[in-house]
């Protein structure tokens, strides 16, 4: 079933979707920040094979990602790749993509 909203997406799909076991090994800080109608800041913590994300902003964070509410929901909902909304401009990133990898591969986008 599709997130209609970031919102939902990071309180019911995420936590479901992430896979403890291809967390092993990652610390990461991520700040996520989405413009339009439904966007908002969160911040998501994955430490200890555990996911933790709030609302929110963090200057700690190791990994920063800006998107539009729009593309990030059709990224969630595997409308739109990772990669393709990177190369074309729909998203934005900043911190160590070798970490993003990690991230994407255990759920997270």
């Amino acid at each position: 079933m599709e997130a209609q909203t970031p919102k939902e997406f990071f309180a019911k799909q995420l936590p479901e979707r992430f896979k403890p076991e291809k967390a092993i090994g990652i610390d990461a800080l991520a700040q996520l920040t989405l413009t339009g109608p439904n966007g908002g800041a969160w911040v998501i913590s994955i430490k200890d094979q555990k996911i933790q994300i709030t609302e929110g902003t963090d200057p700690k964070a190791t990994l920063s990602l800006q998107a539009s509410d729009r593309d990030f929901m059709d990224i969630v909902n595997d409308k739109l790749s990772v990669e393709k909304a990177f190369f074309t401009g729909k998203i934005q990133f900043k911190g160590n993509l070798n970490q993003a990898l990690k991230l994407r591969d255990a759920g997270f986008l």
